[in-house]
């Protein structure tokens, strides 16, 4: 009897522990850059996420690792890409160590790591972490076989938002017309990752209401292809006639009175010329579409915050909100492919067979995609991108962009929400931080353990450091610079001083962070002994943890395409 009763005030005082522990969700942007959204300085509205950025704090000096899979790989594991096995791109495997592209099963998931802390694990959205990454693919690095209880999303990394390449649930591959779980009037695929995510909040609350929960929502929303609901492209009509220096103006101008930049820095280089630009009403549709596209986002950040409060879960969840990467500059469907321009109708594709392709040639209907400037973009018979131009005015006040390690490559808005613990409310922190610390952060907050050893590999240390003292004001407890390579990119951030160079050839560059983070004034040759300090940190960074040799792989353009 006596044995009973202690158990029993253990499972209640176990239970009592669990629901008080907090709910963490992570959302994703993908391909959006620092002063896209109008906390940060962009007309686009995105009230929704301002929301949360006033009721928290906002970091303005938060970094990525300025690519999609190094991001995701970093972010889920708090390692360095290469420590997990990620240091270019998923599809295209090699054996070298750090460049493998699977996902390290030396390294644990935030969700295999809170899992033992009592958490139930969600996701919605781009996985893109693996190279098995095909329908009839083997699935042992999905998101179910890497601690999600709960999948739905895309296991490849872009594609039609109207017919998603490889849209999954848990396991099974399905499309949006053969899922008989979700059937929505127009499928849409932010609306479907919202939707779902939604839908997996309310169930949980159902079944688990004393159980909490980590949740990774994230979104393919703003990346290319240029694709968004009519009435939501209506909306931002004509915003963008003006051009690209008007619009990148108006941003330096509202982020220096937002506090985000600091208004001694100079602007980064213009990229485009808009009075050279020929097909003016097809450059501004392509911003129209994009801007659609944070747009909905936004509004999808909304419905999920919503079900949070509705369920009584927000106060205790603690909500993070970031990207990738910077603007996008590669050049897709920037110019007409002949293939595709002079295709003709096909018999409509099965409705059931899952779509394997990011660049599809043809709808669900067989109607031929086009690209370039003999269609406007936004429907689903389009595939194009918004190019190097817009992403110039994406990363304002910065330069460089995706691929780059810049800080218009790496650097992201984070927004940090968190009702029953952050009380400094609309708030920015400057002390520099990156998806490392996210790891760290998840770990701290649940109360969990990170492992040692996990299904019999030894676990690689993670590399970040607590973002909690920082939500209050108080100093990070990091003792090492921040480190990047991709591409062959590099960079090292300590303190105030930033080293960077632009290719494994590139000559390294010096800057001063505080004085100067728009890069414009390089002080290598001023101060040669912290140039050296500061590379050789690099170099045994890189050495231990499989960043070399660098790996000299085929690049994706930035040039202009008029």
């Amino acid at each position: 009897m006596l044995l009973r009763t202690i158990a029993c005030v253990l499972l209640i005082a176990t239970a009592a522990n669990a629901a008080s522990k907090p709910n963490i969700v992570i959302l994703l942007a993908d391909d959006m850059g620092f002063s896209d959204i109008g906390c940060y300085g962009s007309e686009i509205a995105t009230p929704n996420i301002d929301k949360l950025a006033g009721e928290g704090v906002r970091f303005t000096q938060f970094y990525n690792t300025s690519r999609c899979c190094p991001t995701r790989a970093s972010l889920l594991t708090g390692l360095y890409p290469h420590q997990a096995d990620m240091g270019w791109m998923a599809g295209h495997p090699t054996d070298i160590p750090g460049y493998r592209q699977e996902l390290s099963h030396d390294a644990v998931t935030i969700a295999e790591a809170l899992k033992p802390a009592g958490y139930a694990t969600y996701m919605c959205g781009k996985w893109h972490v693996t190279s098995k990454e095909n329908p009839d693919s083997p699935n042992d690095n999905w998101p179910r076989q890497r601690g999600f209880d709960r999948y739905y999303g895309t296991i490849k990394g872009g594609g039609s938002y109207f017919d998603p390449a490889t849209l999954t649930r848990d396991n099974k591959p399905i499309t949006p017309w053969s899922d008989p779980e979700y059937k929505p009037e127009h499928f849409y695929y932010t609306d479907a990752i919202g939707d779902q995510t939604c839908r997996f909040i309310r169930e949980h609350h159902e079944a688990h209401a004393d159980q909490p929960f980590f949740f990774y929502v994230a979104f393919t929303s703003p990346h290319w292809p240029l694709h968004a609901p009519a009435e939501v492209i209506a909306r931002h009509k004509g915003v963008y006639d003006a051009g690209y220096d008007a619009i990148r103006n108006a941003r330096f101008e509202k982020m220096k009175q937002l506090g985000i930049i600091d208004p001694s820095w100079q602007i980064g280089p213009l990229a485009g010329d808009w009075h050279a630009v020929k097909n003016k009403a097809w450059e501004a549709r392509c911003m129209e579409v994009y801007s659609a596209q944070v747009d909905r986002m936004d509004q999808n950040v909304g419905k999920i915050i919503d079900t949070l409060r509705e369920t009584k879960q927000l106060d205790n969840t603690l909500v993070l909100f970031l990207a990738d990467n910077g603007g996008c500059a590669e050049p897709m469907g920037r110019e007409a492919h002949a293939d595709r321009t002079n295709a003709k109708p096909i018999k409509p594709r099965d409705r059931a067979k899952p779509q394997p392709n990011v660049f599809p040639r043809y709808t669900i209907d067989g109607r031929p995609i086009r690209d370039g400037e003999v269609i406007m973009p936004g429907t689903d018979d389009s595939f194009i991108a918004y190019g190097r131009d817009w992403a110039n005015v994406s990363d304002t006040p910065f330069k460089e962009y995706k691929h780059f390690v810049h800080e218009g490559g790496i650097s992201t808005p984070l927004i940090a929400h968190w009702p029953a613990k952050i009380s400094r409310h609309g708030v920015l922190e400057s002390q520099p931080g990156h998806l490392i610390d996210l790891m760290a952060t998840a770990v701290d907050v649940a109360g969990a353990s990170y492992p040692k050893e996990y299904r019999g590999h030894a676990i690689t240390p993670m590399q970040g450091v607590s973002l909690l003292p920082a939500f209050d004001g108080k100093p990070l407890d990091r003792q090492s610079p921040i480190f990047f390579e991709h591409e062959g990119n590099r960079a090292v951030r300590d303190g105030q001083w930033k080293l960077v160079a632009t290719s494994a050839a590139g000559a390294w560059e010096l800057y001063d962070m505080q004085a100067d983070r728009t890069e414009m004034h390089d002080l290598a040759s001023k101060q040669p002994d912290r140039v050296k300090a500061m590379a050789d940190a690099w170099q045994k960074w890189a050495e231990v943890s499989h960043v070399l040799p660098l790996q000299d792989f085929e690049r994706s353009t930035t040039k202009p395409t008029r």
